[in-house]
């Protein structure tokens, strides 16, 4: 069965990867991959109560990573339909291409380590779909993202999913990984930026921005009003959940039922058809629905993976054949590129105690970091990496071929700085 289940894998994956020569939407390919996956397992088992279990197990934590999509891109779609972003477009609009292109890098890095690299993405394809005019170099710049959230999140204890679970399992403390991994992160952010600012050629094409209504002081107020509420409310998001260790889709309905008050309050006075372009239903249609279910899809075939036992098996072969700590974690950092960067590290959490690496050894350090920028070496390795796949529609094959190698650099040469660090340091 094993073996069948990683051909239906291999062979979905694959499908999604050529998704504009076979013109077949990847949220779909993603889907059957899903299910298929879980139909062969359950015709499998002896005990089929079990597996259903297990398969509400995962649902609910990938519903959980869903629902936070859901909530982001409302909130990002609200501030956007109020014209929102234009206080970061007007101030970061410049002909310099060097300029932008390091505007856009440290951006994004600095908002990940305080929101998380899927929020920070998704606000920043907005802020890029208003600014930029060439689709090539659009995308160049969506890849840069990618490798600066995920950069911006591993050494952020609320910024990666995977630093939150060494945090919350007590592996790493927050001020102790901020110091050992941000240096690394942010090298793993400056050399592809480098790069990409020596590949982009000449001038970058910026859209003429509309300046109408400009001279109107309500929706100019509306206009701030919006941007402050909702970037404020997702700065929130990773405060509510520090508090009250609530899942952050919690913290991100929250945000959103405030911002809606918000927007209800500030139009009732006007006409329903324009309260409507305002209003929150409005924005719920123009959110990018395959994209959440090719999440669901992608997320749910990984599990399958999970349940039956093949990454936590390919953790321990890793151990047993590799040994040396660093090798071990840089592969594991290689594989999040391909595999969910969360069961990966689950494994080596269970795999070692406490006992055997103590808090905030240098293991668990160099985890963090190559288990969170490691994704960025596939469009496909990351959540970030994920929702500009579905929602800028990026080919698979052009991001290897123009983003992936560049990565790659940066996760090398971020790894190879932590660890003379260490043996410096130590």
């Amino acid at each position: 069965m094993i073996t069948s289940l990683l051909i239906i894998f291999v062979i979905g994956y694959f499908l999604i990867t050529i998704e504009h020569t076979i013109q077949i939407n990847k949220s779909a390919t993603a889907l059957i991959t899903a299910v298929i996956c879980w139909i062969l397992i359950i015709l499998n088992s002896d005990y089929k109560v079990h597996v259903i279990s297990e398969l509400e197990h995962h649902l609910s934590s990938i519903s959980e990573i869903l629902f936070f999509l859901l909530g982001a891109m409302t909130i990002v779609e609200i501030i956007d339909s109020h014209d929102g972003f234009r206080l970061i477009t007007e101030r970061i609009k410049t002909a310099n291409k060097t300029k932008l292109i390091w505007l856009i890098s440290v951006i994004t890095f600095c908002l990940s380590a305080v929101l998380d690299n899927l929020t920070s993405t998704i606000v920043m394809i907005s802020i890029l779909n208003k600014l930029i005019e060439d689709k090539k170099v659009k995308w160049f710049l969506l890849g840069l993202v990618i490798i600066a959230s995920n950069a911006g999140g591993a050494w952020s204890p609320i910024g990666d999913v995977t630093t939150t679970m060494l945090w919350i399992g007590g592996q790493i403390t927050p001020m102790n990984i901020i110091k050992q991994t941000f240096f690394a992160s942010l090298i793993s952010m400056v050399i592809p930026t480098l790069i990409i600012d020596y590949k982009i050629k000449g001038d970058i094409l910026l859209k003429a921005q509309s300046l109408s209504n400009d001279n109107n002081p309500q929706l100019s107020f509306e206009r701030n009003l919006i941007f402050f509420v909702g970037i404020g409310c997702l700065l929130f998001v990773p405060v509510i959940k520090t508090i009250t260790h609530l899942p952050p889709y919690m913290g991100m309905f929250l945000c959103l039922g405030i911002i809606w008050a918000v927007t209800e309050i500030i139009h009732k006075k006007k006409d329903d058809d324009e309260r409507g372009n305002f209003s929150v239903s409005n924005a719920l249609t123009k959110i990018d629905t395959p994209s959440i279910l090719f999440f669901f899809g992608i997320l749910m075939a990984i599990a399958s993976l999970e349940y039956v036992g093949i990454l936590p098996q390919l953790a321990q072969y890793l151990n047993n054949q590799l040994g040396n700590l660093n090798i071990l974690a840089i592969s594991i950092g290689l594989l999040s590129s391909v595999f969910d960067n969360v069961p990966l590290v689950a494994a080596l959490q269970s795999m070692y105690s406490l006992n055997d690496y103590p808090q905030d050894h240098y293991f668990w350090e160099l985890l963090a970091f190559t288990a969170g920028t490691g994704g960025s070496c596939l469009i496909i390795g990351s959540a970030a990496g994920v929702a500009v796949m579905g929602m800028e529609k990026i080919d698979f094959f052009w991001y290897l071929k123009n983003i992936s190698w560049i990565a790659l650099i940066g996760f090398l040469v971020g790894a190879l700085f932590f660890i003379l660090q260490h043996s410096i340091t130590s």
